[in-house]
């Protein structure tokens, strides 16, 4: 499975559970660490972590490895390295408070729309 049919397990696990304001950067060209992160946020730490368990849910379903989940402990931001994907699970005041879009500003944004649900 290549990065990208990744990227759309990963979303669409996320949007199962009501994620909010999914964001998919294509980091590849400036980053070694992965080709895609994904950002998301969530109203509290419950959802964060349901978030989070289902992501990670889908992905062994379809054979992705999670190598490390960082952040469950306290919720306020779940981190989920996925190899060549990284998922990033807000709480909305921990997501505008690291910014993370901004942060990685060079990465194209990647078009999730027909992934996500209205």
């Amino acid at each position: 499975m290549n990065s990208k049919e990744k990227l759309e397990v990963i979303v669409k696990a996320a949007d199962s559970k009501r994620a909010h304001n999914i964001v998919a950067l294509n980091v590849h060209e400036v980053s070694l660490m992965a080709d895609y992160f994904v950002i998301m946020d969530a109203a509290s730490n419950r959802q964060v972590k349901s978030i989070a368990d289902e992501v990670a849910d889908q992905a062994e379903e379809a054979g992705i490895s999670v190598k490390e989940v960082e952040g469950k402990d306290t919720a306020k931001w779940i981190l989920l390295d996925l190899g060549d994907v990284i998922v990033h699970v807000f709480q909305e005041d921990e997501r505008e408070y690291y910014n993370l879009e901004k942060l990685w500003s060079d990465a194209d944004s990647v078009d999730v729309s027909e992934w996500v649900k209205d």
